[in-house]
């Protein structure tokens, strides 16, 4: 005579069912592919760093005062862009590796990372110097100003204010950089791995048949592991000691 299971047949419920979603810790969904993180901070952090040297490249660093006995006494000003050639295209680098931070992924990324943060250094390097008063900055001023041979500098007049924007800026890209070297798109690709359900049901079928074969009896997992290990196709109650010779399907008794 068959037996009519009972309630107590029915496996373990599941509040949300076996192939409801259920998120870990992480945020992310079981049974959704996580999406990679979107590079938004960097993007932003480049832009205001591009943006900053830009600026203080059209900017008055230096002021040099001249005369050479002949006329009036000179006055030149010269902008960033004439005191450190390279930081207009420095800031057009920067405008293009946003472009590239969407373009590459992965170890590209991290590479890219490097890359700007060693563009945010050597971009770092003039401001740095104007500011600590290094080298002959007369001297300097007087050669990019193109005097005459016969012209005397008679002084020279620094400003800090761009100096130390070129600065900030060149900090905001190494923090850019910074950022791009962390492989955050690559954990969300492998947490997306892990929620898989295909992978979440072999972890918890082999999670399941090892503890049987350890214990040889039923593991003390939960509900969800339960439910995939079902759905894989093992079965948390089939232990080695339990006698199967005593017993029909589904709990049934001969």
């Amino acid at each position: 005579m068959t037996a009519t299971p009972g309630a107590d047949d029915t496996p373990p419920a599941d509040v949300d069912g076996p192939d409801a979603a259920v998120t870990d810790s992480t945020g992310a969904t079981a049974g959704t592919p996580a999406r990679a993180a979107k590079p938004i901070v960097p993007v932003v952090l480049l832009a205001l760093a591009a943006a900053g040297l830009w600026a203080a490249s059209r900017m008055t660093w230096v002021t040099v005062h001249s005369a050479d006995g002949l006329t009036e006494p000179r006055t030149d000003d010269l902008n960033g862009g004439v005191w450190f050639g390279a930081l207009t295209p420095l800031a057009l680098v920067l405008v293009a590796s946003i472009a590239a931070v969407f373009a590459v992924k992965g170890v590209l990324r991290q590479l890219l990372g490097v890359v700007i943060s060693v563009i945010a250094a050597a971009a770092a390097v003039p401001g740095f110097a104007l500011a600590a008063g290094a080298g002959n900055t007369a001297d300097r001023a007087g050669t990019l100003a193109e005097l005459p041979v016969r012209a005397v500098v008679s002084g020279a007049d620094t400003h800090l204010g761009p100096a130390i924007l070129s600065i900030l800026a060149a900090i905001l890209a190494l923090a850019a950089g910074i950022l791009l070297t962390r492989r955050t798109g690559e954990r969300a690709e492998l947490s997306g791995k892990y929620d898989n359900p295909v992978f979440r049901r072999a972890d918890a079928s082999a999670a399941v048949s090892k503890q049987n074969a350890e214990t040889g009896t039923a593991a003390p997992l939960s509900d969800r592991v339960l439910w995939d290990a079902l759905d894989a196709g093992t079965d948390p109650t089939d232990t080695s000691d339990t006698p199967g010779a005593d017993h029909g399907p589904a709990g049934e008794n001969k």
